[in-house]
């Protein structure tokens, strides 16, 4: 973020915070001062804008275009057609778009506490997290939400599911429930530099991983993986179950049928401990002095 975004947005949160006392209703009123400066901020500037948001879709789009190039060798992958396999990476994909946008700046953390930034905002009269997301937040990451959307929605068309009721419910649901793990990872991962300052690519090993992981079913992957990453640390009900449980399709791995509908409670409980993680680092947060 450049000189004039950051002294825009600086001056936004100041007076979001000394306005931020007031009735239980106006509790979000000081984050959203401080977002539509953000936005203002990112805004002006608007070639770089357009830049950065065409750039940032071209490159969420070559994620999916990975898997389109490994079927060209292979018909089947993990005993999967393409069309199935692109609607897991589709849902993937809008997961750890939609958990981006949203919390994606959170792993800045560590250059906030290595400036001294963050006792800045320790001091003020508003929550920690909030103000971290919402002083970086890049609108530009939108337009990689909307790219997921529309591939989304060709992948549902590719697979011809069989709409109901349910169905739509767990299309609608599932990527929510993907980001909320999605931003539970970033959280958790970025909490590591109250401890350790340099702990970027710790971090990016499990956010960015994490979606590359889940861009392809779990049958692809050995043993190991599948019992450390994907039911571990949960990534199979990020994409791989809630999709085999709208095609109707039984598990290889054994799972039952509605192992899909995991992905909701598994969301909740990492959310959870991505919240008693954050308390904790910041409990033991000691200042750099800077």
């Amino acid at each position: 973020m450049n000189i004039d975004w950051s002294c825009r947005v600086v001056e936004a949160t100041e007076l979001a915070a000394t306005r931020g006392a007031g009735t239980r209703g106006e509790r979000f009123r000081p984050y959203q001062r401080i977002l539509r400066a953000q936005v203002r901020a990112q805004l002006s500037y608007r070639t770089s804008f357009w830049i950065d948001a065409v750039s940032g879709m071209t490159f969420t789009a070559m994620d999916l275009v990975t898997v389109l190039v490994l079927f060209n060798v292979t018909s089947v992958l993990g005993g999967f057609a393409f069309r199935d396999a692109f609607f897991m990476s589709a849902i993937a994909s809008l997961s750890f778009s939609l958990a981006d946008v949203i919390v994606g700046s959170i792993e800045q953390l560590r250059l906030i506490i290595r400036s001294g930034q963050l006792d800045s905002l320790l001091v003020r009269p508003l929550s920690l997290l909030p103000q971290l997301v919402s002083i970086d937040m890049q609108t530009r990451r939108v337009g990689r939400v909307l790219e997921g959307v529309a591939v989304l929605g060709v992948a549902a068309g590719l697979v011809h599911l069989r709409w109901s009721a349910q169905t739509v419910a767990m299309i609608i649901l599932t990527p929510i429930a993907g980001a909320a793990l999605f931003a539970a990872i970033f959280v958790m991962t970025a909490t590591v530099a109250f401890w350790w300052i340099d702990s970027g690519e710790f971090g990016s090993g499990f956010t960015y991983g994490g979606r590359d992981f889940t861009n392809y079913p779990m049958t692809v992957y050995g043993q190991f993986f599948r019992r450390v990453f994907a039911i571990g640390l949960g990534f199979a009900f990020i994409a791989y179950y809630p999709a085999l449980t709208m095609l109707g399709r039984a598990d290889p791995l054994g799972l039952p049928d509605w192992a899909g509908w995991l992905s909701i409670p598994i969301a909740a409980l990492a959310c959870g401990a991505a919240g008693f993680v954050w308390r904790t680092g910041v409990r033991h947060y000691r200042s750099t002095g800077s």
